[in-house]
């Protein structure tokens, strides 16, 4: 049986990778710090995967077991032996498990030439190409040189929402029905993994970005958006009109610069569009929006899911008036139980809104985009504070 190791065994390893890696048939690894999670897997080498639809089936993940991340030997042995390496766990984690990895690997060129293949399966463009650069840093010239002809690191986009658990079973994870998991071919090496669900391209990056900026800037701007008019779930604030129309505005933006960039046909990209805003509306995930929009600082960096288009945008001639919205409702996000939140009200309060929206962004004094940001920031303000019993900025 194939052995794949899997870093990370919260919602998503669990809900979406480890389960296809199952169901591929692999026996899977979970790698983890959280000791609970780990304790239980080994305990019970199985967990339910739930849809999220009306007959809410469970679907069984067998032989797993997981191992502590801290246990760096033992975690570099079975990598050495490993059919497969996969990551889901943040991309500011991936630091953190290079050398780990990087330890596994040496073992592996020391007692195998079986080629072997790290997908790191995160919301960040080049995700496996950054955690090859910090694995790199703990591998030898010789070894580095050895790795690079067996060791392939390819891109992926990968999209499923799993929202917040609310089960007594704390392995059971809750997931919607529509999952993508794409990897860039060329980047492997050896034979292809044989993975139901998985699709091979010759080039990820169109791929990583129609998801990013369609899958993630919509559900941005719904969370912020729905957060400011008082809602508490991703559903909720679909059924309101101006939320709504909101979202299907900065699609329309997003969608017109992939067309103009990659060459996506528009018409099956408005119906690839319509489908995530179907996905958006499932109230069984009862997805809150204060999870799709915690950490607002990462998501405001100028490579992620709302600048980094409006930027493009405004180069091609297309007017982001709508991420230009997105971006003001993630400045204005103001959750106590957000850590990154707090921060980030605390400077606006301390330097200013202006000033925070430069620093973080690093959308340049003057620039059309600045204009359009500050605009919608003082007009959802005037929203906020007047609408009685929603939440205020």
């Amino acid at each position: 049986m194939r052995r794949a190791v899997h870093f990370g065994a919260g919602n998503i390893g669990r809900g979406f990778i480890g389960q296809l890696l199952y169901q591929a048939g692999y026996d899977v690894v979970f790698v983890d710090v959280n000791r609970e999670v780990v304790d239980e897997l080994n305990r019970r080498q199985a967990y339910d995967v739930q849809l999220a639809t009306a007959e809410a089936p469970l679907l069984p993940v067998e032989r797993v077991r997981a191992l502590d991340a801290r246990d760096v030997n033992t975690v570099a042995e079975v990598i050495a032996g490993a059919g497969l390496v996969t990551t889901a766990v943040g991309v500011h984690i991936l630091p953190h498990l290079a050398e780990t990895i990087a330890h596994g690997i040496s073992r592996r060129l020391a007692t195998t030439d079986r080629p072997l293949n790290v997908i790191a399966c995160e919301n960040k463009i080049g995700s496996s190409t950054f955690l090859r650069e910090q694995v790199w840093r703990y591998l030898g010239e010789a070894e580095q040189i050895e790795a690079a002809e067996r060791i392939g690191f390819p891109d992926a986009a990968v999209d499923r929402i799993v929202p917040v658990q609310q089960h007594e079973d704390k392995l059971r994870v809750t997931v919607e029905p529509f999952f993508e998991w794409v990897v860039e071919q060329p980047s492997i090496k050896g034979e292809l993994p044989d993975i139901a669900g998985v699709t091979y391209v010759e080039q990820i990056r169109p791929y990583v970005e129609r998801k990013l900026y369609t899958v993630n800037t919509g559900h941005a701007m719904l969370a912020y958006l729905g957060h400011l008019r008082g809602y508490a779930t991703i559903d909720q604030a679909m059924e309101d009109t101006v939320v709504r129309q909101a979202a299907k505005g900065v699609l329309r933006e997003t969608g017109q610069l992939l067309s103009a960039k990659h060459g996506f046909d528009p018409a099956t990209h408005a119906h690839y569009t319509e489908k995530i805003l179907e996905r958006f509306a499932n109230p069984l995930l009862d997805d809150k929006v204060t999870r799709v929009g915690r950490d607002p600082i990462s998501k405001l960096a100028p490579d992620n899911r709302l600048v980094a288009p409006a930027m493009e945008c405004v180069e091609r001639g297309i007017v982001p008036e709508y991420l230009g919205m997105a971006i003001a409702a993630a400045l204005l996000f103001d959750c106590a139980e957000d850590t990154a939140s707090v921060r980030l009200q605390s400077e606006i309060r301390e330097l200013g809104l202006r000033e925070v929206l430069h620093s973080y962004t690093q959308i340049p004094p003057g620039h059309v985009l600045e204009g359009i940001v500050l605009r919608h920031v003082k007009e959802l303000q005037k929203t906020a504070q007047s609408t009685d019993g929603k939440a205020g900025v």
